[in-house]
């Protein structure tokens, strides 16, 4: 498979108050077509950045990204984003909040009739076909998400990012959000590049795990090959040893080799005084 994205030698700097944060150090990442790529790390490691950077929403200190050998320098519907908040328009049912990015992205290049059996295509991509004239108040947050994801889809992108797309959802509905997600990445054969803080969801989607130090000055500690048969069973890799093996792997970088101390602030002798006071 050819290289579809090279994130290459990226800084990130913050200016603050108390002078420059270094967010990202020297981040070097090259993406083949159709992978699922899953960034995970602790929180504040850069991951958000790294996907705001892909997308344009921030311009990098150092370094860039190449699309196709092409930089990237404003966001574009070939770089849709999913995050982990819907943000659906309330006022607008379901089909409208599709056909508000398909008529941006291709109100030159298809007619009424094309966009309508579009949309129509996508709502069905993601099952959601029978709430197309509803409004996002009138449907579950799972399903909201998979609407999230049929805009993000019909824009044709050729990277998908998701920004901790099913962080918000209870277990079971992440879980079929997932299966979703590894169906639809079957058929389109989507290059996708996800956030998340879950080692078991990262291992059953991905195809490459990306680990991420701790930060400031964050970077890439790891990167882990996912070596498992498609299509993936979750119930069947319960009892896999590489399953097991991988998400041990990622479990060991994460605490142990990059285990993060929280500093738990103590009283002063005067503020505890103070306190029985």
């Amino acid at each position: 498979m050819s290289i579809i994205l090279d994130i290459s030698k990226v800084d990130m700097v913050f200016p603050t108050p108390k002078g420059d944060f270094t967010a990202l150090k020297d981040v070097d990442l090259q993406i083949k077509k159709g992978e699922f790529i899953s960034l995970i790390g602790h929180s504040g490691c850069g991951k958000s950045t790294v996907l705001n950077i892909v997308a344009c929403l921030h311009k990098a200190t150092k370094g860039g990204v190449l699309l196709n050998n092409k930089e990237v320098t404003e966001p574009g519907p070939e770089r849709a984003v999913v995050f982990q908040n819907h943000s659906l328009l309330p006022w607008l049912t379901c089909y409208e909040n599709i056909e508000l990015a398909v008529k941006r992205v291709f109100k030159n290049e298809m007619s009424p009739a094309q966009m309508t059996q579009w949309i129509e295509h996508n709502l069905n991509l993601v099952h959601m076909d029978h709430a197309k004239d509803k409004r996002p108040d009138e449907i579950s947050g799972g399903m909201k998400q998979r609407i999230g994801i049929a805009r993000a889809l019909a824009m044709k992108p050729e990277v998908l990012l998701m920004d901790e797309p099913f962080g918000a959802l209870d277990a079971l509905t992440r879980a079929h959000m997932q299966d979703s997600l590894m169906e639809i990445q079957q058929k389109l054969n989507n290059t996708v590049i996800m956030i998340t803080h879950d080692v078991d969801e990262a291992v059953l989607l991905s195809d490459r795990i990306v680990m991420m130090t701790n930060g400031p000055a964050a970077t890439i500690g790891e990167i882990l090959e996912v070596n498992l048969p498609h299509p993936r069973d979750r119930l069947a890799l319960a009892e896999n040893p590489e399953y097991n093996r991988l998400r041990s792997a990622v479990l060991t970088f994460l605490y142990e080799k990059q285990r993060k101390i929280e500093v738990i602030p103590t009283a002063t002798p005067k503020q505890k005084q103070s306190d029985v006071a």
